[in-house]
């Protein structure tokens, strides 16, 4: 398997949206699948923890770096951890993973911090991003590549060619720069059962959903499932009927809703 940079954040994430987390029974076939030489189920394997590379990624926004620049290191620490997997362990993969993904992004932070705070404008990023990818090798290619003025590329170029210095030498009263690398917010474990139990609350009430008439669930939608809900008299007179009418067929969909949801109790985390 390949880590390939997303092209487009929001393409990416598009792309992502339908990808749901694996239940532990599910990732450990696929997980011995691939130990075997399935290589299918090592793609499914990794697909499904893609949405928490991002999570993990985010944690680094505030240090400069593209988000897109973070995913593609999470991802090819996700995909070094898949490939030291065991499933016998009793550990789940995004567990295990997490400190790979972690390990990869820190690493290159670390590497970028210099140049990164200096890239104030478009230009300058896509220039640093050009440097660091494509071997550029002189002032005017740098120039070609991203467009910036040729005196701010003179200017910029010493600094791209400059040694990396190490963010553990970067420190001020809060202590070395990179022991502030990493976030202090809810654990991406947490966040991964969390959503492992939003998408089991999605299917159920899909699945409600479709113990409604063609018309209640239009209302349900039109009403509870949007930022905007439509009022009673607009829906009534859009589908014919009045006002009171539209409101006895939300509340019959509510009660078949309540019924079809009774019994659904989350698994915890």
């Amino acid at each position: 398997m390949t880590c390939h940079r997303p092209a487009s954040l929001d393409a990416y994430r598009r792309d992502l949206v339908d990808v749901a987390p694996l239940d532990a029974t599910t990732e450990l076939e696929l997980a011995t699948a691939w130990r075997a030489g399935d290589r299918g189920a090592g793609e499914r394997l990794v697909k499904a923890s893609l949405p928490f590379v991002i999570r993990v990624a985010k944690e680094y926004r505030r240090w400069g770096i593209p988000m897109e620049d973070l995913i593609q290191q999470g991802n090819l620490g996700l995909l070094k951890a898949a490939l030291k997997f065991d499933p016998d362990q009793g550990c789940r993969l995004i567990t295990y993973a997490v400190y790979w993904i972690r390990a990869e992004i820190r690493d290159y932070v670390v590497r970028g911090y210099r140049i990164v705070r200096l890239g104030s404008t478009r230009t300058e990023r896509k220039a640093m991003r050009a440097y660091r990818r494509d071997g550029v090798e002189s002032v005017e290619q740098l120039v070609e590549i991203s467009g910036m003025p040729l005196a701010r590329a003179k200017k910029l170029w010493p600094v791209l060619t400059q040694r990396d210095f190490a963010l553990d030498a970067v420190t001020d009263e809060r202590g070395p720069a990179v022991d502030r690398l990493v976030a202090h917010g809810a654990s991406p474990e947490d966040a991964v059962a969390r959503e492992q139990r939003i998408h089991g609350v999605r299917e159920k009430l899909g699945a409600a959903l479709d113990t409604l008439s063609q018309r209640e669930r239009r209302i349900i939608e039109e009403r509870l499932l949007t930022d905007e809900p439509r009022t009673l008299e607009s829906l009534g007179s859009e589908m014919g009927v009045s006002k009171e009418r539209v409101r006895q067929l939300e509340a019959r969909a509510r009660g078949k809703l309540r019924g079809a949801l009774a019994d659904y109790r989350p698994v915890a985390a």
